[in-house]
This record gives C-alpha cells, structure tokens and sequence, in this order.
C-alpha cells in the first residue's frame, strides 16, 4: 500500500550506545535498504556467550520491502552477521572487491553463499534501488576498498560516513574523496549520520605509513630477536607493512591463526596484498629455521581466549612456542572491554621471557577511525541540515553533538538516538515518532537467540555462588518422606569440611516437609518453592551467599 507524501524513516537497529553491531535501515514507503550488518564481541557479563548480531525482528517483517544491504567495508562489526540475517531471507549484497572476498568465506561457512546475490561496486558508482540512488565514496579506513555511502532520496540527499579517517598517505589506493563530499555539500545535504568513535580525541589521526615506518625501526634493532606481530587479521595494509619489512630483513614469514590465514589468502587472491615468492612458510618449518630468520604474524591482538596469541602467552599454542627474547609486537588498541584480556596476554608473554612491545609503549597501531579535525572537516564540507551521530557508545554520541553545536549547528537539528528509535524526515522537518523492535540476539554455539536474560541470570549466579542439588524421595501415595535429602554442591562450599552447614541444611529441609504433615500430594511445585525459599535464608544467614537451589523431587511407590 503507497502511503500519500511518505516519509524517509531512518531506524539504526545497532552501533548506537555500543561499539559494534553496525546496521541502519532506511526506508521511503514500499523500499528499504540496510547500510552494514555488524556483530559486537559479549561483554564480560555475558558469560559462555560467543557472538552478539542485532535483532532482525523488523527486517524479517518486512523483508518483502527491503532491496539491498549495502556494505561500507569489511569489519566484523559491519559483516559479522550478514550470514544470520540471510537464515531469514535472500537479498542482494553490495559491497566492494575486498569487502565482498571476506564475506564470501564467512557466508560459505554457514552455507548462505549465493554468488548471484553478491553485487561488486567501485568508488564513484551510482546504484538505483526503487526510490534511493546510492553512490558510493572513496574513504580511508584501516581497511581497503571501504566507501561511504550518499543516498539521494524522495526528500533529500542523507550521507552515511561508514568507518572513515583522512590519510594523505595511504598504503594502497588513493585518499579520502575530499572534493566528492564538497559537491555534495554544495547541492545540499539532508541528513548526515557520521561515526564517533574517536571523536573525543583532539587532532587528526595518524597515517597508517607512520605505524609501518617504526616496525621498520624495529626490525632494524632486532636483528638476532624472533619477531612475532599481532594484529587484525583484516588490516591488510599492516600485514603488506610487515612482510614488506620482513622481505627487506631477508626473514621467512609464518601466517597463524584462522581468521589471519583467510585474510591473507583472499586479500592476496584478490591483488590487495603482495607476496613475494617463497618468503610464507608453513608453521612446521619453524624448526627449519634460527629464530632471527622468523617473523610470525598472529591473530590475538584483543586478547581473546582461543586466538593463536592468547594459547601462546599460557603455553597452550600447539605449534609455537614462545621462547625467551622473542619480541612480540601487539599491533592493535583494545577494544574497550577487553582492556583487562590484553593485559593478561602481555603479562603471559613477559614472564615466559619475551619482550612485549604495545601501544603505550611505542606507536605501534594508529586507528582507523577519524579525530576531532577530520570529523569536523567532513561536517563542513556537507554542511548537514539535521545530524545523527552513529557508531558509538552515549559518551562518544553525546561528544559529537557537542562539537556539531561549536560548529554552530541548531542542537534541535542534532539526533542522538537509541537503537529501535525511528527519524522522520522530509524536506521540511525531522523527529523520532516511535520505535521497533530492535536489541541484540545472543549466540552460544549454534544457539541463535536461544540464551536470554534469565539464562545469563542463572549462569551469573552459579558463575558467583554456585549449585546446591537438594535431592528428596517422596512416597507418592502417603506424601512422607522415604530418602534422603541428600544434598550436592557444586561451586558453593567443599562438603567435606563444611559438613555443619550441609547438615543444617538437610535439617532445614526435612522441618519444611515435616510442617506440610505430608500434605503435598499434587502440590510439587508448592514444595519445590518452600524449600528454596528457606534454604535461600538459611545459608544466608550463615554464608552471605545465594546459591542456586535445584529441588529434585523423586516418586517411591514402596
């Protein structure tokens, strides 16, 4: 149904008040399009909880109207979970070469991979998709091939900014389009959705050929040292950075990690990285080689549990192993969040006898995400009628409003919005009406959605406080007690030396069936909850803490 003079909604579903899971959804009547489809790592309440996607609730109502989900660049947190949203529908893909390369190997993975869904752009092409033109904008970022996006809509033009900074001297292809944003500008801009992540630090971000300018530095000063760098297994320009230094030093490089050895494999497929012949080996040839001949280049650099770095600090690692004097390099800021896993990997590494070189330390990483000068650049080259900060948490969004309004921007023109929120827009005004459904869906193994609040609930408490099993045989017919209660714990008290406190609680158990009279036939669940609730008090009262209490009820017929 056409509704008369519709209105542009513009609905982030992810990436506002949180860092990750990146997906706006922009829709004009009959026609949607999705800019990025990200996933976000758990927080370290979410425990046993892998991956967190957004919820596609709103998508997957209204899947008949969307036609096309356009990628801005490769990042997990814009492509991790373009694999769960096609389990829902099949839609086409519109990414650029590199973009695309790294999503292929995910979507094959999970089986979803439809070559004819995957559409490949290029900087400066124009895409028609119902009532939005999208053109595409060369844009630096620490990836390749990432573009921003400007859709030209029914009501006006709105500029989506991806993940961007300014970087005179990129390592591949040519800098940010300063000139195409200006033309923009000068035909006027609706709606500027910009990221913020670094927008609270001052000045322009760094060149990434600063970063390959001191490992080159460092190999220099490392000559007898094995070198081993860790980074993000999509920052190809540092992986070319690194084994163009290691050509140079006429050392054998050693590709670890999953993520790293399909990276370097598509990126060199694709042309976006150069390797010369003979210099990658296989990780069984270390041996084959002194260690001042090596450079191993890692997956690992946040710290996660099962990457490569993190089972070499805890001498897990089947393959390497870290040897004293080995310089190792974290290539890499932390994710915040995963502050405290960095920390433990380096503090692994120092004591097993390695020299750890990170961020604070030198300027090993720059990022890839734009500073205050460069955000502030782009507003005034588009000169943005109304503004919606994205791609940050509330401080960072907050910020960016801020520094819009010193800009001398209308701060009633400025939206800082939650994930859900729905902007109305036309030509002549802006304003958040409503909100869908929206959040985040949990992924524990092949679980989807299958953990909730409860789950975590329940794994917090046993995770803090632990199990107590109260295991009870009731004669079915009579209602009395025939066995036990016998108690079992797990991650509360060991009973062998808390035989007081597990023998009160039988006591405890055994008053609560004595007060029923054995008038519990049918009332189970009555029984089950008194128990709990008493036990609850009782160890309490002697422990100051709340174990999960788990009833068993048994049927004895004799």
């Amino acid at each position: 149904m056409t509704v008369k003079n519709p209105k542009l909604k513009v609905i982030p579903l992810g990436g506002l008040n949180e860092i990750g899971k990146n997906i706006t959804v922009f829709e004009y009547d009959n026609d949607i399009i999705i800019v990025d489809c990200g996933l976000a790592f758990p927080e370290d309440d979410m425990l046993g909880i892998d991956l967190v996607i957004p919820d596609f609730t709103y998508l997957i109502e209204n899947k008949h109207k969307i036609r096309a989900l356009i990628l801005t660049h490769g990042h997990e947190d814009h492509i991790g979970a373009v694999d769960y949203l096609l389990r829902h529908m099949n839609i086409p893909i519109y990414g650029t070469k590199l973009t695309l390369g790294l999503l292929e190997n995910k979507l094959r993975e999970s089986n979803v991979y439809n070559p004819e869904m995957n559409f490949c752009v290029t900087a400066g092409q124009i895409i028609k998709f119902g009532s939005f033109s999208v053109e595409f904008i060369r844009i630096n970022h620490s990836i390749a091939d990432s573009v921003a996006v400007a859709i030209t809509t029914p009501v006006g033009v709105v500029v989506h900014s991806g993940d961007f900074k300014v970087d005179y001297t990129p390592i591949r292809g040519e800098s940010i389009d300063l000139q195409r944003f200006a033309e923009i500008g000068k035909r006027g801009v609706l709606l500027f959705l910009c990221e913020s992540t670094n927008v609270e630090s001052k000045g322009y971000t760094l060149s990434e050929k600063t970063v390959g300018d001191i490992l080159e530095r460092i190999f220099e000063e490392s000559p007898k040292q094995r070198i081993m760098i860790a980074t993000f297994s999509s920052n190809i320009d540092r992986i070319q950075q690194i084994i163009n230094s290691a050509f140079k030093h006429k050392r054998k490089v050693v590709i670890i990690g999953r993520s790293m050895v399909n990276s370097v494999t598509t990126a060199t497929d694709l042309g976006y990285l150069t390797v010369p012949t003979n210099i990658l080996i296989e990780p069984a040839q270390i041996k084959n080689y002194p260690p001042e001949r090596l450079v191993i280049i890692t997956t690992g650099s946040q710290g996660e549990a099962m990457a490569a770095l993190s089972r070499m600090a805890f001498c897990e690692h089947k393959q390497i192993e870290v040897l004293p004097g080995d310089k190792i390099i974290i290539s890499a800021s932390p994710i915040p969040g995963n502050e405290k896993t960095v920390s433990k990997v380096i503090d692994g590494l120092l004591r097993l006898g390695a020299e750890v070189v990170y961020e604070k330390l030198m300027e090993v990483h720059v990022s890839g995400h734009a500073k205050q000068e460069e955000i502030k650049l782009l507003h005034a080259l588009l000169k943005p009628k109304y503004l919606m900060p994205i791609h940050g948490e509330y401080r960072h969004l907050k910020q960016h409003k801020d520094l819009a309004i010193s800009l001398g921007m209308d701060k009633k023109n400025i939206f800082v919005m939650n994930i859900g929120d729905v902007l109305e827009i036309d030509k002549k005004s802006a304003q958040v009406v409503e909100s869908v459904p929206a959040g985040q869906t949990l992924i524990d193994g092949l679980g989807i959605g299958d953990v909730g609040s409860v789950v975590l609930r329940d794994r917090k408490i046993l995770s803090e406080d632990g199990l107590m099993i109260v295991i009870l045989g009731i004669h079915r017919e009579s209602g009395l007690l025939v066995a036990g209660p016998d108690i079992i714990t797990r991650g509360f008290v060991y009973v062998k030396e808390s035989e007081d406190l597990i023998g009160g609680a039988r006591c405890v158990v055994a008053k609560v069936l004595d007060n029923l009279n054995g008038n519990i036939s049918n009332q189970w669940s009555v029984v089950k909850s008194l128990i709990r609730e008493t036990l609850n008090h009782y160890l309490w009262q002697l422990t100051k803490r709340r174990p999960m209490i788990l009833p068993i009820l048994v049927d004895v017929n004799s």
